[in-house]
């Protein structure tokens, strides 16, 4: 087998013709440093720096066999990587001639790009669904008025407890509807979803707005950014009111994310959907996310199954999914999280699906009602760490 070199029109035409649903798949792997990856990536490629390549590729792109395309900077990283993965037994490889340099010569004016990135799609979103919003000023306003308001901040725990707005609560995107309930229990509660910037605070937003939540809903205006440019102080640490949803909380969850998810047509399937898509491995890729949090994940997870949160999934989604054109198949306990996330999914134009019985809360309950898989939870179920 023979490594090919092709050129920045090549891929263009690639891309072109690869669509995310279902279209022929097309992956691009982005070799540089996760700091030269971070200065820039036109390509929106997944970024596998070369000494974590022979350890995760696999996750990131499962089928062999796929036409796959290594950028570096230039520097011949693509070529070594290209050789480890030959080694594995990838078989349709490809290096961008010149890398990153070459797609953007001449600034790679109306070239396409492998994804949409979220801050690019959560602003098209705002822009046609007209996401309500308020600023900094005027959230301390309400605030200083003694009005009912709750921050729900939708970024990563890690993120929260760095900085956030002064009383904030941390919901990371995908366990907005999840742990609504617990948090927002007064439907006269004005809720104000925040995050850094704006990308996941808009999707967080429009999440509610969408799943009709009762109360009154707004992102905040640039988040955190726009909390300091007013002139106001953020604090750190983590929530520490931020435990699992309760019993309650997770059943208002499912029956607003459901009554969403039946308005957009989301697809449910069943276990033995899912093992034929995963058999025909030779002629179409199925990625199987986990997009419960990494904790969740750590301590029992369905085998064969990779962690990738709902919220950052959303976020960033060329990182998890590399290959374009493939299906995904998300997973998670009773059904919520990953109804949200493939809500959203299914709008950037992904072929996106839901387990139905994967997890041994949710398959038991199938069970109990004759539906689903009837197997015992420890046969689909991997609790190794």
């Amino acid at each position: 087998m023979s490594i090919r070199e092709i050129h920045r029109s090549t891929l263009q035409t690639w891309l072109t013709q690869t669509g995310l649903s279902g279209g022929q798949e097309l992956a691009l792997l982005d070799l540089r440093t996760e700091t030269d990856f971070g200065n820039g990536a036109p390509l929106f490629a997944t970024n596998l720096p070369l000494p974590r390549l022979e350890a995760s590729v696999r996750d990131v792109v499962p089928r062999q066999s796929v036409r796959l395309v290594l950028v570096d900077g230039g520097d011949g990283t693509a070529a070594s990587g290209a050789q480890i993965l030959e080694r594995l037994g990838y078989s349709n490889l490809h290096i961008l001639a010149g890398g990153v340099a070459a797609w953007t010569v001449d600034g790679g004016f109306g070239l396409p790009t492998f994804d949409i990135p979220g801050n690019v799609f959560a602003g098209s979103i705002r822009e046609l669904r007209a996401t309500p919003s308020l600023d900094a000023a005027e959230l301390q306003a309400l605030r200083d008025e003694g009005h009912d308001v709750i921050v729900i901040d939708t970024r990563t725990p890690r993120e929260f407890a760095e900085s956030h707005v002064p009383g904030a609560v941390n919901v990371p995107g995908e366990e907005i509807l999840h742990r609504f309930l617990d948090n927002v229990p007064n439907p006269d509660t004005l809720v104000v979803v925040s995050c850094a910037g704006l990308p996941r605070a808009i999707i967080g937003a429009q999440t509610l707005v969408d799943a009709q939540v009762p109360n009154g809903v707004a992102l905040l205006e640039d988040g955190t950014v726009g909390w300091t440019r007013a002139s106001f102080e953020l604090e750190s640490g983590a929530d520490r009111s931020h435990t699992r949803a309760s019993a309650s909380s997770a059943a208002y969850g499912a029956e607003r994310v459901g009554q969403l998810a039946a308005r957009a047509g989301i697809s449910i399937v069943e276990r033995d959907r899912v093992d034929a898509w995963l058999a025909e491995g030779d002629s179409r890729t199925t990625y199987l996310l986990d997009v419960r949090s990494e904790q969740e994940y750590e301590a029992g997870h369905l085998a064969g199954s990779i962690s990738a949160p709902g919220g950052q999934l959303l976020g960033v989604t060329y990182r998890t999914l590399a290959t374009r054109g493939a299906r995904v198949v998300l997973i998670d306990d009773d059904g919520t999280r990953a109804l949200t996330t493939a809500y959203w999914l299914q709008h950037r134009g992904w072929d996106v699906h839901v387990f139905s019985g994967a997890l041994p809360g949710f398959a038991a309950a199938r069970h109990e009602q004759g539906v689903g898989d009837s197997r015992p939870s420890s046969q689909l179920y991997d609790t190794r760490h």
